[in-house]
C-alpha cells in the first residue's frame, strides 16, 4: 500500500464509516511503481445499501472529504458506474484494498 495511504489510514477509515462505504480501493499508477507527484490518483468505492436521495450527496462528500486528505484531485470511481470489460480487467489487475472487504 502506498505511504499516502497508511499514513492517512485513520482519517480514510474514519471518513468511510461515517459515509456509508462498503469497500474502497486505490488503482491504477499509485498501486505501482509508475507513480509520481504529477499522477492522478483514482479509487473505486462501493457503498452499503442507502435511501437513493442520500446516494448523490454521499458520493460528492466523500469525494471533497477525499481530496482534502490528499490536498489534490481524486478521481472517485463507483463500481456500480463500471460496465466496460476492459476498464473492469484493468482496475482489477492493479487494484489494492484501502478500507473494507
Amino acid at each position: 500500500m502506498h505511504s499516502l495511504f497508511v499514513n492517512n489510514l485513520d482519517k480514510i477509515s474514519a471518513l468511510c464509516e461515517a459515509h456509508n462505504v462498503r469497500s474502497l480501493f486505490a488503482f491504477g499508477s499509485i498501486c505501482t511503481d509508475e507513480y509520481n507527484d504529477n499522477s492522478n490518483m483514482y479509487l473505486l468505492v462501493s457503498f452499503n445499501p442507502m435511501d437513493y436521495g442520500d446516494y448523490a450527496d454521499t458520493y460528492f462528500t466523500l469525494a471533497d472529504k477525499i481530496e482534502s486528505i490528499f490536498h489534490r484531485p481524486v478521481d472517485l470511481v463507483t463500481n456500480k458506474s463500471l460496465s466496460n470489460p476492459y476498464l473492469i480487467d484493468s482496475i482489477n489487475r492493479t487494484k489494492k484494498l484501502i478500507y473494507g472487504n
